[in-house]
């Protein structure tokens, strides 16, 4: 054999133990099912508590979004509504004037019967179609004694 020492030996035999030690660890950790088993279940909880705080503060950016955009559609509605009613109350106000003004150039005789179309328009409106209906009767009627 060649020139061993004692010292050689025994250090390479603790060498050797310490490689057996280490082998002897991973074993046991590869064996120790339960252990990983327990430390997978905790990386996937606190990855799923992270995905839920996350999907919780994404919730809460939209839900703030659609709040502000709301509140500006609100704001925009109420400020047509405001120009409408003002567009109204102008057109009411010259409609208005414009009544007097006609009112006041209707001579006085005529105010009556006038006044009383105005608050009984039905009869009116019969009366117009009736003469709508003759025109258009006259005009069919001659319109056939040409052909």
């Amino acid at each position: 054999m060649t020139d061993r020492t004692a010292a050689d030996l025994r250090r390479q035999i603790e060498q050797t133990r310490h490689q057996l030690g280490a082998t002897v660890e991973e074993l046991a950790a590869k064996a120790d099912v339960r252990g990983r088993t327990r430390a997978r279940a905790a990386d996937l909880l606190d990855r799923a508590g992270a995905m839920t705080v996350q999907l919780r503060s994404t919730a809460s950016q939209a839900g703030h979004q659609i709040q502000e955009r709301a509140s500006r559609a609100t704001d925009t509605v109420h400020a047509v509504q405001h120009r409408a009613t003002h567009a109204g109350h102008a057109v009411q106000h010259r409609a208005t004037h414009a009544g007097h003004a006609v009112e006041d150039r209707v001579p006085a005789p005529v105010r009556v019967p006038v006044r009383f179309a105005m608050r009984h328009p039905r009869p009116i409106v019969i009366v117009g179609a009736a003469g709508v209906a003759l025109v258009a009767a006259g005009w069919l009627g001659r319109r056939r004694a040409r052909r």
